[in-house]
């Protein structure tokens, strides 16, 4: 498996984009402005999208994405997702209003998109490899995923706070190579950071002490200016791991 990452900040700015991690060349883990940077040819081998929460800095480029590629695919995109965030994507992107309903469009029989509910715990199997469905605690209905293929597995734990579900899940398994997780915030922030659903190091740091394997953990999800003290405070809080800042354009093999 390859990971592409095209876009890890938690906000915008000059050479800065939201959560989209590209698998190989055709699933997406969310679909943040880094979708952006995909050529069209590139957009049109994207055939899965898994979401991790409804919250539009990682859903935003969904609606571009169809509208760029729809004569370019004859078989629909298939977004899986919890139900819940499904639906507040129809409701609130695709119902006409906001952007036109591509479940429906080019045609009714032919649509360019199809929204498949995916429950916690469920695991799919796509080209050889697993897609395991993880909750998480984020302000709204949030998860996280962990991959695997025979080369290796990697977990992405989405937006996400103090929880003891995603890591209980990664501890069934005996194989974790990358972790990538969150650190919004710096520590001073930890009271918003509970409020918001999101880390700071000392959240994290205390939360990976419930992960029972040593993998190389990636940070993301940074609040934009303050990447350089929020991994500071990594590198204090988390010293007895491997870690990594993620940064957008990354690859990385497993």
């Amino acid at each position: 498996m390859e990971i592409r990452v095209l876009g890890c900040s938690g906000g915008v700015g000059s050479g800065l984009r939201t959560t989209t991690l590209l698998v190989d060349d055709d699933v997406l883990i969310d679909a943040g402005t880094g979708l952006g940077d995909l050529s069209l040819g590139e957009m049109a081998k994207i055939r899965h999208i898994f979401l991790t929460h409804s919250h539009l800095d990682h859903i935003t480029h969904i609606p571009f994405l169809l509208d760029s590629i729809f004569d370019r695919i004859d078989q629909p995109i298939i977004v899986h997702g919890q139900a819940v965030t499904l639906r507040a994507l129809h409701e609130h992107i695709f119902n006409g209003v906001i952007w036109p309903d591509f479940s429906r469009l080019p045609h009714p029989e032919q649509p360019v998109v199809r929204f498949v509910p995916m429950a916690p715990g469920e695991v799919l199997e796509i080209g050889g490899r697993r897609w395991e469905m993880i909750p998480v605690n984020h302000t709204v209905p949030g998860v996280g995923y962990r991959v695997e293929s025979g080369s290796g597995a990697f977990a992405f734990s989405g937006d996400t706070t103090t929880n003891d579900g995603f890591w209980a899940a990664l501890n069934v398994h005996e194989r974790l190579d990358v972790l990538i997780v969150e650190s919004a915030f710096t520590n001073e922030d930890i009271d918003l950071c509970r409020r918001a659903g999101h880390y700071c190091p000392s959240l994290l740091a205390d939360d990976l002490l419930k992960l029972r394997h040593q993998p190389e953990i990636y940070i993301s999800h940074n609040k934009p200016g303050e990447e350089d003290a929020i991994f500071a405070e990594c590198c204090v809080n988390l010293s007895g791991h491997r870690i990594r800042r993620l940064s957008g354009g990354a690859r990385f093999t497993l």
